[in-house]
């Protein structure tokens, strides 16, 4: 037996993933509703995992966040994603910020306490059409941005290519100045830039509508 904290802002998902994880013998379960609430209870209660849903308070995108900061106070985090989003795109993003299984809500009541229990001791878990999904996703030669950047990378990206400050973004995404530190040291890496310039320029090359 264990503890999980579980993230989603709809009461009957909490009541029916309470009543699937106590039949498979999970003794705890931790609520939370909304991103904040979730990462201060995983900092507070140190779950053995998580499960977390993508789209909280309508926010399609919260749950990738809140993934990327509780990996970032603990990468040993075991976290599965729980949600109605297949596009690819926003799988790999999820797996890409930390998650280690994607279980869509349309999935065999029995697939939750599957999933939750590999990801817990260490395992990955993916549905396999989902799988079948990420690997045609990379396979596309559209010659655009990697598919391994957050939606948040894409985000700076796009302001570092209209030549916005680290304050500038920190102000308009909502977020820190060292976390915009950390974001373009992260896009270094992704993208192969040598130095914040070479970033710059390759953000501008990069820079397509809709980004």
């Amino acid at each position: 037996m264990y503890r999980v904290l579980l993230v989603d802002d709809h009461p009957v998902v909490i009541t029916a993933c309470r009543w699937l994880l106590n039949e498979a013998g999970i003794a705890t379960l931790i609520e939370a509703h909304d991103a904040e609430s979730g990462y201060d209870a995983f900092v507070r209660d140190r779950p053995d995992a998580a499960v977390i849903d993508l789209r909280l308070q309508g926010d399609e995108f919260g749950g990738i966040r809140l993934i990327e900061r509780m990996r970032s106070h603990d990468p040993r985090a075991r976290i599965l994603v729980f949600s109605m989003l297949t596009d690819p795109r926003i799988v790999r993003s999820a797996i890409d910020a930390g998650a280690s299984g994607y279980l869509l809500k349309d999935a065999p009541p029995h697939e939750l306490p599957k999933a939750l229990e590999q990801v817990r001791t260490g395992g990955t878990y993916l549905a396999p059409e989902l799988a079948t999904r990420i690997a045609l996703l990379r396979n596309e030669s559209d010659g655009n941005l990697p598919t391994s950047l957050t939606p948040r990378e894409r985000q700076a990206l796009a302001l570092l290519a209209e030549a916005k400050s680290y304050q500038a973004i920190a102000d308009q995404l909502g977020i820190s100045y060292k976390t915009v530190i950390n974001l373009t040291y992260r896009l270094r890496q992704k993208l192969g830039a040598r130095s914040l310039p070479d970033l710059v320029r390759l953000a501008v090359e990069m820079a397509r509508p809709g980004l």
